[in-house]
């Protein structure tokens, strides 16, 4: 497994590699994509770890309850560990608390999926709340899910209210995976669209026969912090309706921005 290089940081501090942190996160990372537990060869192979290497971390991360490992079979998966740490930033994140009963609002009264996520830097968006609608509709989503931070319409919102060069904004839309990929020019027209009205819809290129819909909240200097979604079948988001969600989201998402910049 490469290690990264040092980089500096336009608005912060030069980063200096620590691989072994970094080698402890990528396991982290790929056993909590894995469908099921991995033994310490497959951990190593897909990692491209050396095997001792791999199986240290491993000792350390189960040692501390981020990992459990399978005695008879030796096979390795998240432990409970991290459900504790996951808690703590659900807690201590006033954004979660607050948007918690606008979700299940919105949910109700619009019959949706309604998700609170939270821009990770710029290369993820994570789940912080949601709210599931009564429809037989679900969407296969939790609490601290993470998915690529240009995808769907967040990511229309990302690139629309980020700071992402354009030449990286194409680099990074060329490995997103869509079910109905959009055309990169058109997706560019898009975003400057989605500039212009301040809110985001994707019907069908994300998930197909699902329309997605996201504004974003944020802070007091104008920056995307977090995204309010809502997310249903086509049939039951055409495109007026779509709309209307929309500003119901925007209105919300305004009243949130005012209650966190005031520290509510």
């Amino acid at each position: 497994m490469a290690n990264p290089t040092s980089a500096a940081s336009p608005t912060g501090p030069r980063l200096r590699p620590v691989p072994a942190v970094s080698r402890a996160i990528a396991i982290l990372r790929l056993l909590g994509r894995a469908q099921g537990a991995m033994t310490l060869k497959s951990i190593s192979e897909e990692l491209g770890m050396v095997t001792s290497t791999c199986l240290h971390i491993l000792r350390v991360l189960v040692d501390e309850g981020l990992v459990k490992v399978d005695a008879a079979t030796k096979r390795y998966s998240l432990g409970v560990g991290m459900l504790a740490l996951a808690r703590s930033v659900i807690e201590t994140s006033s954004f979660a608390a607050l948007v918690q009963p606008v979700l299940d609002q919105l949910s109700a009264a619009w019959n949706v999926t309604t998700i609170g996520v939270e821009v990770a830097g710029s290369d993820h968006m994570v789940v912080l709340a949601l709210s599931r609608s009564s429809s037989p509709f679900s969407l296969h989503v939790d609490v601290g899910s993470r998915f690529p931070a240009l995808i769907s319409a967040t990511g229309r919102l990302v690139a629309a209210f980020g700071d992402l060069p354009e030449e990286e904004l194409e680099r990074r839309f060329k490995s997103l995976r869509w079910d109905q990929p959009p055309e990169l020019e058109a997706w560019k027209k898009e975003v400057e669209v989605v500039r212009r009205k301040g809110y985001s819809i994707d019907r069908g290129n994300y998930i197909g026969g699902v329309v997605v819909v996201a504004v974003p909240v944020l802070d007091a200097h104008g920056r995307m912090t977090h995204a309010l979604v809502g997310a249903g079948v086509a049939d039951q988001l055409a495109a007026s309706r779509a709309q209307a969600l929309a500003k119901d989201l925007q209105a919300q998402a305004q009243a949130l921005s005012q209650m966190l910049a005031a520290g509510r």
